[in-house]
């Protein structure tokens, strides 16, 4: 059975082929074998895909992942019904720290309208910049935070007003 995922907002179809002697998984119909994963988790990894080794940091978010490969930030979630209706219903309307850190720059006031995906907040955490983005189109009603202040990981970051269906 495929799964489909969100990687930068794009959909992506990932069917895994076979788990052992070692994980071959189709992306988009290209088949590709996976070695050496390490442990699951928030932080460094690494692993080894179609014979290329890949270093990258994962941090865990409320709707999927964030990781660092190469430079570049990369959003990964699962699309299908019930995680859709999930992020609809509850948490689509906050910006949530993926991990501890330090706020490095905010982008976006209180009364600011967003689309989804462009940046209101650009964190550190473990030496490593990221930007938070908006989780739907809509209106910034509160920014919770300064720059330089700290928080942890889940603290609620911003918040964006409730859609005008929902009164």
């Amino acid at each position: 059975m495929p799964f489909k995922l969100a990687i930068d907002g794009k959909p992506h179809s990932l069917t895994i082929l076979a788990r052992r002697p070692q994980l071959v998984v189709a992306v988009d119909g290209r088949r590709h074998v996976v070695e050496t994963v390490d442990a699951a988790g928030d932080g460094r990894r690494a692993l080894t895909i179609d014979g290329a080794e890949t270093g990258f940091v994962r941090a865990e978010t409320v709707e999927g992942a964030l990781l660092r490969i190469d430079g570049r930030t990369i959003e990964v979630r699962r699309l299908d019904a019930a995680t859709e209706a999930s992020a609809a219903g509850s948490g689509a309307h906050l910006v949530r720290a993926p991990m501890p850190g330090i706020v490095i720059s905010i982008h976006k006031t209180a009364g600011d309208s967003v689309r989804r995906g462009e940046t209101v907040i650009t964190i550190e955490s473990m030496k490593l910049q990221m930007k938070l983005d908006a989780p739907r189109d809509g209106e910034i009603a509160e920014i919770g935070i300064r720059e330089g202040e700290g928080f942890e990981k889940d603290a609620v970051l911003a918040r964006l007003a409730a859609p005008a269906s929902e009164g």
